[in-house]
């Protein structure tokens, strides 16, 4: 029993987690340039982890109010309150006073400066108990979520970075997954190997053997060389897979070669769905036409009309397959009423957006956009309808 309160609280986490970091990066807040310290390039501040990110952050607004103190954790650093109560004065100094410093008993203390949180909307997460005995994920979901409210950067005047829906539905597939750290940048935080190596792990259980791992190369007498072998562990992993990995090489992945790493981490998303897939069917292997005609047949059997070739089929883009699809796996689950019946691009969207809700709320992961059902994106469209395969199989990512 006690195994399962510890699972149920770890998911609990990472979608606590998900949630709050997901717009911790440079994509939406270009300003945390602001955070570069002498010296430094975006690169640098890409490869920083979230909670990394946070502590300069907080770092950042100490030193523009003059104050001496330097935090390095969201443990025993913050467990006096004292830079959490100067830290909410330079964010917000009318509603935000210094006054909790008076106080000398810690634990009154927190309480008066999370009164002061609560006027800023954030006093979320975290006890006055929990900031004097120093929890650092409850901290570290605390500062998360004031960063979210109020960052206090002033704008800057250029985009820092950009990122693709693609990459972006990579991303969260990636976090959903629990891997550690954070993928705040898919290029970046993959140069190293070692998420890579966790999600071969995640996606087929014991497949990587841990004494072949540089879990903290950065620490290593030559961290360079640690994690090129990572990255060659991974390819050779992938290999192992039948991935088709033709020209690719751990060398790409170190050096953050968009094209290649992405090739990589979509076969491992592939996999992963089809995988699962695997499971529910019984041991048999599942292939793409396996999934194009377990699609049609679901919805003709259903007595509806629409079909698709395969996962090119232009005729996807109206979304109408989609949601006979999920009308099929989930009976009356679909409301035909708000189902567009013209054929313009206002129309496409539309239903592109109903056939994403609605599979979701029948209980697919749906890392594919509205945006790459119109545009038929193969790739997404078949973790799409795998998804939703998944569900009328009897299980769930």
């Amino acid at each position: 029993m006690e195994g399962k309160t510890h699972l149920v609280l770890g998911m609990v986490w990472q979608i606590i987690r998900i949630g709050l970091f997901s717009k911790i990066n440079l994509v939406h807040h270009p300003e945390l340039f602001r955070l570069l310290e002498e010296g430094e390039t975006i690169d640098d501040l890409l490869k920083l982890g979230i909670d990394q990110i946070l502590l300069r952050w907080v770092n950042y607004h100490l030193k523009n109010a003059g104050h001496p103190k330097k935090v390095t954790n969201f443990t025993g650093d913050i467990k006096d309150s004292e830079a959490y109560t100067i830290l909410l004065n330079q964010l917000a100094p009318q509603k935000c006073d210094k006054k909790p410093l008076a106080e000398t008993d810690l634990l009154k203390r927190a309480d008066l400066m999370l009164e002061r949180a609560d006027k800023l909307g954030c006093k979320k997460f975290v006890t006055a108990k929990d900031i004097t005995k120093g929890n650092g994920k409850l901290n570290l979901a605390f500062v998360a979520n004031l960063f979210n409210t109020c960052p206090g950067l002033a704008p800057v005047e250029f985009q820092a970075i950009e990122e693709t829906r693609e990459e972006k539905t990579f991303r969260n597939w990636m976090n959903s997954l629990g891997v550690d750290p954070f993928v705040n940048n898919l290029y970046q935080d993959l140069r190293d190997g070692t998420v890579l190596l966790q999600l071969f792990n995640k996606v087929s259980p014991g497949i990587v053997e841990d004494k072949k791992v540089n879990w903290n190369p950065d620490k290593s007498l030559s961290p360079s060389m640690k994690k090129l072998e990572n990255c060659n562990y991974a390819v050779d992993l992938g290999k192992q897979l039948k991935f088709s990995l033709v020209g690719i090489g751990g060398k790409d992945i170190l050096d953050g070669n968009k094209t290649l790493t992405l090739a990589v981490v979509y076969q491992l998303m592939r996999f992963h769905v089809l995988s699962i897939l695997e499971k529910l069917g019984g041991g048999k292997k599942i292939s793409d036409p396996d999934i194009i005609s377990w699609a049609n047949g679901k919805v003709s059997g259903a007595g509806k009309t629409t079909s698709m070739k395969d996962f090119k089929d232009p005729t996807l883009k109206n979304g109408h397959f989609l949601i006979d699809l999920v009308d099929a796996v989930r009976p009356g689950s679909i409301d035909y009423s708000c189902v567009e019946k013209g054929s313009g691009e206002k129309e496409d969207v539309s239903n592109a957006k109903y056939a994403v809700s609605s599979a979701r709320k029948i209980g697919a992961t749906i890392f594919a956009l509205p945006e790459d059902i119109v545009e038929v994106k193969n790739k997404m469209i078949m973790t799409y309808v795998a998804s939703v395969m998944v569900i009328d199989f009897g299980g769930s990512h």
